[in-house]
């Protein structure tokens, strides 16, 4: 009886500790959404790089849930309008945030 239960409870911990490393990094509810955000990110940057008048290398595009975060430098605000509005018509961009400096 003893080794049943021993047995059973070795189990349970195995289910247990499998299921644990299944999980969706923190913020993406699923393993979908992070495929997507990838996605997402992967769009706006090709979009940035086609662009002649926007310095691609030094813009970061972060996507988390479909919420699209721009940061690095541009050396206008005319770059900085158009990052921003590049990104937004990604489809799947249901926000922005433009963190982008504008050099000085």
């Amino acid at each position: 009886m003893r080794v049943h239960r021993a047995i059973g409870a070795t189990f349970a911990v195995a289910v247990i500790a499998a299921m644990s490393g299944c999980a969706a990094p923190r913020g993406i509810d699923s393993i979908g959404g992070y495929v997507d955000d990838a996605s997402i990110t992967s769009k706006v940057k090709s979009r940035m790089v086609e662009d002649k008048t926007i310095d691609a290398q030094a813009i970061a595009v972060d996507t988390a849930n479909g919420n699209v975060m721009l940061s690095g430098v541009a050396k206008t605000t005319i770059e900085k309008a158009t990052a921003e509005s590049i990104a937004i018509k990604v489809r799947g961009v249901k926000s922005l945030q433009n963190n982008i400096v504008v050099k000085p």
